[in-house]
């Protein structure tokens, strides 16, 4: 989780440092606080909403628990709902029926 921390931090000050590449501020903010851009209108629990990110078009949301964290994060892939998994695992999917797979 520290690397992948770094990861964003290196990459927030790339974005910031070339003209006209930076992320919009709402997103920046979000992410500052360890937020999810997600594009539901509401958090999933145990999320709080915090804001919006991408313009306004999406929600930003925050851990409460920090016990819960997004399937990328744990190496999944987010697939939609008629697509059949063969091995499902734990973590938080951006679209609302999504789920997350290890292996599709």
């Amino acid at each position: 989780m520290k690397l992948f921390s770094c990861l964003m931090a290196l990459l927030l000050f790339l974005l910031q440092a070339v003209p006209g590449l930076g992320l919009p501020r709402d997103t920046l903010r979000c992410l500052e606080y360890h937020g999810y851009c997600f594009h539901l209108k509401s958090c999933p629990e145990p999320f709080a909403a915090f804001g919006t990110c991408y313009r306004r078009r999406r929600t930003c949301c925050v851990d409460t628990t920090s016990n819960f964290h997004t399937c990328q994060d744990e190496g999944g892939h987010c697939v939609p709902p008629e697509i059949r998994c063969l091995q499902e695992q734990e973590g938080l999917c951006p679209r609302r029926g999504w789920k997350c797979c290890t292996e599709v």
